[in-house]
């Protein structure tokens, strides 16, 4: 299978996008929601009791993270966002729900008391992260399945659906969401998780990275080979384009032209100082959802999602990305 390759277009080259049209963009996200905590420290000396460094923590932070997150960087573009989701019924699932309220991102929670909300504890000092701790267990059934008859409730409110899959088995019966959703005329985004891409079918687009790309369709050994797997695998679930997450070498959208031919676009990194990486996949796959909702598709959005990922890494932990920065010129 051959591909050709285009340029892609500047943030410039897009069609005019407005806050005002932005704000008129409705965005579904279903998937893991998780708190995110943040202990800051002085690290001054090492443990007695074994070779690792004592923190002394000075500073507490609370984030929203999974899928709450996806949702506050659609909120946080200009565009409404409701998050759909299964939370446990404990301390970390009121301090999610308190954060999202804060936010302004509407929410459909179902509550499981035999789920733990989701934490993840980042232990920082001297500006680097020591250790992640996870708290969580895996459901005992589909959390989401009891969902169902909201998200057919609130599907036809929205524009775009945005499924956010962190592996922690929300979604595991997701087919049947996608399903309504496109038999709705919605696009459909889903960052994906696991090595059977098999329950994205029928989809708009996935957003894998590398690492995840490969644990599906194997290493591929060259550009082309690359070309030749992503390309099979769009066929395979009928996909209207596959997009790639490539860190230092940014972005590819893969899909087909006019007359069926493939095609491939690719939008390079941007320079900047790369603080740290948690949460860009979140914010380009908002971004992306966003844009999809406001008409725009898939060629015209990515170099926009791109520029957003390479904000958002630039700033600490998970963060977002508004409208003023993904809009501002660039100074020299």
């Amino acid at each position: 299978m051959s591909s050709s390759s285009t340029p892609s277009a500047s943030p410039a080259a897009t069609p005019v996008l407005t806050p005002q049209r932005l704000a008129g963009a409705r965005v579904l996200v279903v998937g893991d929601a998780m708190l995110d905590r943040y202990w800051f420290g002085a690290v001054d000396r090492i443990s007695p009791e074994a070779p690792v460094p004592v923190v002394r923590v000075t500073r507490e932070e609370e984030r929203l993270g999974g899928a709450a997150n996806v949702a506050l960087n659609v909120k946080t573009l200009g565009a409404q966002c409701t998050l759909l989701t299964v939370v446990g019924d404990d301390e970390p699932a009121r301090k999610l729900r308190q954060l999202l309220e804060e936010q302004g991102v509407a929410t459909v929670l179902g509550s499981d008391p035999k789920l733990y909300t989701i934490v993840k504890l980042r232990v920082i000092g001297r500006s680097q992260q020591l250790i992640r701790i996870d708290f969580e267990n895996q459901p005992e059934s589909e959390v989401l399945a009891q969902m169902l008859s909201d998200y057919e409730r609130v599907l036809p409110e929205h524009d775009a659906v945005l499924f956010s899959d962190y592996g922690k088995g929300g979604l595991t019966h997701i087919p049947r969401m996608i399903e309504l959703a496109r038999a709705a005329g919605k696009p459909v985004l889903v960052d994906p998780k696991g090595s059977d891409y098999r329950r994205y079918a029928g989809a708009t687009t996935l957003t894998p990275n590398r690492a995840e790309l490969a644990q599906v369709v194997g290493a591929w050994g060259s550009e082309a080979d690359l070309h030749q797997r992503a390309h099979a695998l769009r066929e395979q679930l009928g996909l209207a384009g596959l997009v790639l997450t490539r860190s230092e070498d940014g972005m590819s959208l893969f899909e087909t032209d006019a007359t069926g031919a493939p095609t491939h676009v690719q939008v390079p990194a941007m320079a900047r100082e790369v603080f740290d990486v948690t949460g860009a996949g979140d914010t380009v796959i908002a971004t992306l959802a966003a844009l999809l909702a406001c008409g725009l598709d898939l060629a015209e959005a990515m170099p926009l999602a791109n520029r957003a990922g390479s904000i958002v890494v630039g700033k600490f932990g998970t963060a977002s990305c508004s409208y003023e920065e993904l809009f501002a010129k660039e100074t020299p």
